[in-house]
């Protein structure tokens, strides 16, 4: 009895613990949208004087899974280049801003959005891409029938933003550019680094037991978020950043997307002393000449 009694308190344990950290993976605790505008001014990052005197339009797009995604469209004058910027993971569309401004100045309309379960968009979980790069497709479309044809599209992703659009350009042939910045090349070596670090505990059975939990709840696999799969074939030019410092996305880990993409043009910039999210921030000047010269290799900027 003792015995039995053991077994079933380890399980109770195991399920537990795996439906706490599938919890921590599919239900981040999110900042507030009004919090993300404030913290964006408050570190420098985003000039509200510049922002108010832009001209703006505040849409909400259909998601193809029922909910709306508030989205907040930065027209360029006539312009039929468009860059798609992807927010990461708690955050809000406003963490897009600081790279906005590069894109206009280019002649680029900017379109920012928040993806499901963030900022003012609907959706009850977060997928890391699974759900995220079919409402991604929603909002490319939505960007079409705005500027009309022969209008040219490139994606700026974040983070987790990074990940969604690296996976996305393995369903879309026709995106002219994309800048992945401190995104993940696979979600499960992710996971394993966050469970050791932020739990302490093994990956295994712990990262087993909350990927079942998972893919019950949502229907979304560990195993299939794997941006670094997804470009291996993709031809588009893609721009892959990093800050040496990264602690919480490694830097091999564009290194190792790098190094995976065997079609179409690549480009790796490591910045020195830069955090996760931190590139930006950390050299913007050049992290600015940086993309002028990426996007001049394809007559875009």
């Amino acid at each position: 009895m003792i015995f039995v009694m053991i077994v079933l308190s380890v399980f109770a344990f195991l399920l537990l613990a795996g439906f706490v950290f599938s919890s921590k993976v599919i239900k981040p605790n999110c900042v507030p949208y009004e919090e993300t505008y404030r913290m964006e001014i408050d570190k420098g990052r985003f000039d509200p004087v510049w922002y108010d005197k832009l001209k703006k339009e505040e849409h909400w797009i259909d998601s193809p899974y029922g909910y709306k995604l508030h989205a907040i469209y930065l027209p360029c004058d006539a312009s039929k280049k468009t860059v798609i910027i992807c927010h990461g993971i708690t955050y809000s569309l406003f963490g897009s801003m600081k790279y906005a401004r590069i894109f206009l100045d280019l002649g680029f309309n900017v379109m920012t959005y928040d993806h499901r379960n963030h900022g003012k968009s609907g959706g009850k979980d977060t997928t890391f891409g699974h759900y995220e790069k079919y409402d991604l497709k929603a909002v490319k479309e939505w960007v079409l029938k705005r500027t009309g044809e022969g209008t040219i599209v490139g994606l700026h992703g974040e983070s987790m933003g990074a990940a969604i659009v690296l996976q996305y350009l393995a369903m879309d042939e026709n995106i002219s550019f994309c800048i992945a910045d401190c995104g993940f090349s696979d979600l499960k070596e992710l996971l394993k680094i966050r469970v050791n670090n932020d739990f302490h505990l093994p990956a295994f059975p712990f990262m087993d037991i909350a990927a079942l939990i998972t893919r019950i709840r949502t229907g979304m696999s560990f195993a299939d978020i794997s941006p670094v799969k997804a470009v291996g074939t993709v031809k588009t030019p893609v721009m892959f950043v990093h800050g040496s410092e990264d602690w919480y996305v490694p830097a091999f880990m564009s290194r190792k997307m790098y190094e995976a993409k065997k079609t179409g043009s690549r480009k790796l910039l490591v910045v020195p002393g830069a955090a996760h999210a931190s590139s930006i921030a950390t050299d913007p000047a050049g992290y600015t000449d940086e993309v002028r010269s990426f996007l001049e290799q394809y007559g875009l900027s």
